[in-house]
């Protein structure tokens, strides 16, 4: 949020944990299958971008998170983003009037941006699928 920016280091190495830790995690099938995850949505994502629908750091994020999406989770993870992106940009956009806050990180560009650091709503989600997920829900 600092940059509105999200580096290639995060993608790639979202990447690598996957590559690492999914035929661990996983069946060989279902491993190799969920990258075909990452190819659709970095295509999908790029044709967004080009119609100014979101940032190419958002669209290659949301390919390097794909493959860690279960098929049969895939609308329950759009359910989940939306609601992740509801409440990250109510938070956001209401944390940047809280002189505290601003305080602690008033260099952020992600403040006086008009566009919303969608990145974080993308991350959230992530992080919310896999806690549900080893869960059990």
């Amino acid at each position: 949020m600092a940059f509105m920016k999200i580096p290639n280091k995060a993608v790639m190495a979202l990447v690598f944990v996957y590559l690492i830790v999914g035929p661990i995690a996983l069946s060989v099938e279902v491993w190799l299958w969920n990258w075909l995850h990452l190819v659709v949505v970095l295509a999908v994502g790029f044709v967004m971008n080009m119609a100014g629908g979101l940032g190419a750091g958002d669209a290659k994020f949301a390919a390097a998170a794909a493959p860690f999406v279960m098929p049969q989770d895939g609308g329950a993870v759009l359910f989940l983003f939306a609601a992740i992106t509801l409440a990250a940009f109510v938070t956001h956009r209401g944390a940047k009037h809280l002189s505290p806050v601003r305080k602690l990180v008033p260099h952020w560009a992600s403040w006086t941006n008009k566009k919303f650091p969608l990145g974080l709503a993308l991350g959230g989600t992530l992080l919310f699928y896999l806690a549900l997920s080893a869960a059990g829900f």
